[in-house]
Order: C-alpha cells, then structure tokens, then sequence
C-alpha cells in the first residue's frame, strides 16, 4: 500500500500540521511526520497548503438504488459519488427492489459495497416486511448478518402504525440498534405535493402540513421513552420538528435527529416554477423554517447533516409537477453547502462539521471505525477540502448516475481535494482514483 505524506492541512481548520498515512492509520501528526516518512520506501507527498483536513465523512441516508433502479444510481456510481464529496462510508436505505428487508438482500448490497471499495456501505434494514407498515421485517437476521445491520428504516414510507412502531423499538434496544423514522402522518398527507402554506394556496397545490412531521415525532419521542430505546428523526423540516427534539432532549429521551442540505438553504418559493427538481420529501418549508433548523444545528438540538441523497431518471423529473417524482442528489454538493450556510456565515465551525457530518454519524449508525479524531493510530479516513475554492454547480458533471439536483447553477464554496479510505487515495486532485486501483 502507498504512504501518504501530507504537508502543512489544517485539521478541523486549525493550525497547519503534516500527517503521515501509513498501513492503513495515521502514523504521525505534527512535526515527526516528515521523519518518520522518510524510512518509507513508498511514500508519495501532497501539498495541502491551505486545505482542510476533516475526519472521512458518514451519511447516515443515502439511496444507492440498487437493486432494482440500476438505470439512476448503482452502489459503484454512488459510493464514487460519496467519495468525491468527501465521505468514507455511508448508510444505503431499504427501499430498493426487492426491499432490503433480509439478511440476503443487505448482505448483497454490503457486498456490492465492498467490491466497488469507494468507501464503506453499511445497509440499512427495513423496518416492516416491504415496508408495508404490517409486520416486522427480520430485525435479528440482519443484524446477525455480515453486514452487521443496526440502523432500521421504512424511509420513503412511515411506520405509522404505533403498535409495530413500539415493537420495533423494544426489538432494535437488544441489537444496540436504531429506528430511522421518516415523520409523515400518511393521512394527513394525501396527495400533498408540497408544503402547506401561502405559496400551496397561491398555486393551488395540495399542502403537506408541517403538523403531519411534528404529530409522528412527538409520539415517537414518548414511545421511545416509554421503551428506553434509541429514535433517530430522519430529515427533520420544521420549527415545530425542532422545537420538540429540543424538549424531548432536555427531557433525557434517547432521540438524535437529521437534517439534509437542502432543507437548510432551499424554500418553498421555488416550487412557483413548477419544476419537479424541487420537489422532494419533506417538502421544502418556508424562510422561518430554514432559519429554524439552521439554528437547531448550531445549539446541537439536530445531531447532524444527513443528505438524503435521492437520484432518479430524467424522465421521473422532466415532467409535470404533479407526475415528479420527489428527492433531490445531494452527495457531492452537502459539504459545500453546510459550508455556505454554516460555516461562512460563522455559525459553527470545521469542528462542528466535522461533529455533525462524521463523528455523530458514525455514532448513531454504531460505525465504529469512521468518525474518529484525526490522531495517531486512527483508522485514516479522512477528507482534504479546499474552503477557498469556489464552483459552480453543474448536475451533467458529476458522478452520480442522475441529474436531479436542485443547486444546478448555483455558486457553492469548498472542493474535496483527496479522500481516504484507511490510508488508500479513493479521490486525488478533485477526481477519483482510477477503478482498478480502488477495488476492496
């Protein structure tokens, strides 16, 4: 394997500092690097003057599609994709087809993960069989499993019965597991096609009511309580959502809670263009709520930024709204917007992002090996970004199978220049390591 000898990073933004890669962990921070990468026979120097370095990144919601909807993502073009937006590892969601709802299926995708070796996929189980929302998937077998499942979700779909939602959460408190709730009262959600509001009314648009997310997680919370487990929010949207994480955290619930790039810097206003790129679920809010969870990330009430990675075919999203499908992409472009949104408007700073979009991931999801402190004898993942580059976003360019993304156009800042998975270059100079230098 190649040693890596980084001159002069920032870790977490802080003073510059050499890092020496060696056998897979970081062998030495600060002034010994450079001696001790000397006695390598195989050692190659980057010039990171200037560059960021961040703990390798997790997220914590991605859907990599596959199997079943191999024409918009694969686990190859979307880990690649994670890869160049600086993660290391990421957690696939269930509702692919067949739905990963056995040990078969997320073995498979594990698997899948392993050969394509951009970083570390961990499958995420079903909550209920084909997330029917009937009957509890085999929580025990995949956990078992070699891909050692402890996140469980229905995303896309709720488990809105509250029975088998409180079974699930006296299941998972014996693996050391998680439920990802998706928040959304299907009844109250009918039809909706965006958020309920002005813009819904003005448009003439069936509303999505924001009490439809806060009434699910406020009887969550307490089923949680009442259970003694762990609840993990997924993409929480709105003030309320906020505002009752906050209290159920104050009141010692076991409850951690997402957000998603885009419901921290887009609003409702843009579905006036009728254009199904922003439409998603939840449905993008008003300004009051994006400054809501924004602040709810800076007090720590969200536990992190999870992207919900969404992709789809050009043919689900160059259509009527009505007809769109909802989700955005968001993997290559989370970094650069917590950026904008968080960092350069001194909210919080790279060690937060570094909290929120790797330490804390990593911690729900029970990834023990990601998220760590950028120290010696630490597993080197890790991220280099460029914060003073700058780019505009183009959807054709990047490297996930789809387009859909919502930031087409928009000027974002940073650059993940490398990325490291235990030591191996999977991203050098802003684009990834060749594929048959990467394979597991």
């Amino acid at each position: 394997m190649t040693d890596y000898l980084i001159r002069g990073a920032r870790p977490l933004g802080g003073d510059p500092a050499d890092l020496f890669l060696s056998g897979g962990v970081i062998a030495a921070v600060g002034e010994g690097a450079a001696r001790l990468a000397a006695g390598s026979p195989d050692v190659v120097t980057l010039d990171a003057d200037g560059l960021v370095a961040l703990p390798g990144l997790v997220d914590l919601h991605t859907h990599l599609r596959e199997p079943g909807r191999e024409d918009t993502e694969t686990v190859f073009t979307g880990t690649r994709a994670a890869a160049l937006g600086g993660f290391t590892a990421v957690h696939a969601m269930a509702n692919t087809s067949p739905v990963a709802d056995t040990a078969g299926v997320v073995e498979q995708v594990w698997n899948l993960g392993r050969q394509a070796g951009w970083v570390d996929v961990h499958p995420v189980g079903a909550v209920s069989v084909g997330l029917a929302g009937e009957v509890l998937a085999e929580l025990g077998a995949m956990a078992a499993s070699a891909a050692r499942v402890r996140v469980f979700s229905d995303d896309g779909k709720c488990v809105a019965d509250p029975v088998l939602m409180r079974r699930a959460l006296e299941y998972v408190k014996g693996l050391d597991g998680v439920v990802a709730q998706h928040a959304q009262e299907p009844r109250l959600t009918e039809g909706a096609q965006m958020h309920e509001g002005a813009v819904s009314a003005e448009l003439g648009l069936t509303g999505w009511p924001a009490v439809a997310e806060e009434s699910i997680i406020a009887r969550d919370v307490l089923l949680a309580e009442h259970v003694g487990s762990r609840l993990h929010v997924c993409h929480l949207s709105t003030a309320g959502s906020v505002d009752i994480v906050r209290w159920a955290k104050a009141r010692g619930i076991d409850v951690t809670a997402e957000v998603t790039p885009h419901h921290l810097v887009l609003t409702d206003d843009l579905a006036r263009s009728y254009d199904p790129l922003f439409k998603v679920n939840p449905p993008l809010r008003t300004a009051e709520d994006v400054e809501a969870v924004r602040a709810g990330l800076a007090d720590g009430t969200i536990d992190i930024v999870a992207t919900d990675h969404a992709p789809h075919a050009a043919e689900d999203k160059d259509c009527e709204w009505a007809a769109g499908a909802f989700g955005m992409t968001g993997l290559e472009t989370a970094l650069p917007v917590v950026q904008e949104v968080m960092v350069e408007t001194g909210r919080m700073s790279w060690a937060d992002v570094a909290r929120v979009m790797s330490t804390a991931p990593a911690r729900i999801g029970r990834v023990d090996d990601h998220g760590r402190p950028l120290a010696v004898g630490e597993p080197a993942n890790l991220t280099l970004v460029d914060p003073a580059a700058r780019r505009v976003v183009d959807p054709a360019a990047q490297a996930t199978r789809s387009n859909n993304s919502p930031y087409a156009g928009m000027d974002l800042p940073g650059q993940v220049m490398a990325t490291f998975l235990r030591g191996r270059a999977t991203v050098l100079d802003g684009a990834p390591v060749a594929r048959e230098e990467v394979g597991a």
